[in-house]
């Protein structure tokens, strides 16, 4: 009898031992979904300007085309002035009256979602102007400027091919100096000889921020080779 409680308490704190080592698995067990969500929330700034949207993820608005237009000055306001036909403020630094025919660059920029393996999700603004020229000559001469044609040597990340009945498609994936990453079709012979390059020659447009020339974003225009 004795033997059969000495047996019945050995269970009970057996029991409770059981109970309170899974109370206690439990309470670590939450600790990784708190954190996890504490991560992915969270954002902050880099020193290159970009943004961290989560662990894996890096926003950055990079400078992205320009162009020149012809428009005509409507009304004058303080020192702005109204541009036609789209009815958009730029500073009236030229002294134009209403009625005087000028050219305007306008620019527009994206944003990049950037994930780890280096694949982007672009989002464009709309066109914005930027600034007035009294002839078309001086506006182009800026243009040359932001907007530059480069040959120069990239990563290959690597080739591959797909097949859909019985259909093969040949694509090729470069990094460029911006550290983005670009899917291009190429055709089959271009995917022999390139499947066991390392770098590969490009033609790039370079588009340069307006207001800070350091800031670029390079655009591939095509096979330099």
């Amino acid at each position: 009898m004795k033997q059969n409680n000495r047996m019945t308490g050995f269970l009970f704190v057996g029991l409770g031992i059981v109970i309170i080592l899974f109370m206690i698995g439990n309470a670590f067990n939450d600790e990784p979904e708190v954190l996890d969500w504490q991560h992915q929330s969270s954002s902050w700034t880099t020193s290159s300007g970009s943004v961290q949207t989560s662990v894996s993820e890096t926003r950055t608005s990079v400078p992205w085309d320009y162009k020149i237009e012809q428009a005509k000055v409507g009304d004058l306001i303080g020192a702005d002035m109204v541009i036609l036909p789209n009815n958009e403020l730029l500073p009236n630094d030229q002294n134009y009256a209403t009625g005087d025919n000028v050219w305007v660059l306008q620019h527009m920029t994206a944003e990049m979602l950037t994930d780890p393996n280096g694949r982007n999700d672009v989002t464009m603004s709309s066109w914005r102007p930027i600034k007035s020229y009294k002839s078309e000559a001086e506006a182009k001469s800026d243009l040359e400027n932001l907007k530059l044609s480069l040959q120069t040597e990239v990563d290959l990340v690597g080739v591959y091919k797909t097949e859909f009945e019985g259909k093969f498609r040949h694509f090729a994936v470069i990094k460029l100096p911006t550290g983005h990453h670009i899917k291009q079709p190429i055709a089959e012979d271009r995917y022999t000889a390139m499947k066991d390059k390392k770098q590969v020659k490009v033609t790039l447009e370079e588009v340069h921020d307006y207001a800070d020339y350091d800031l670029a974003m390079a655009k591939f225009r095509g096979w330099a080779e």
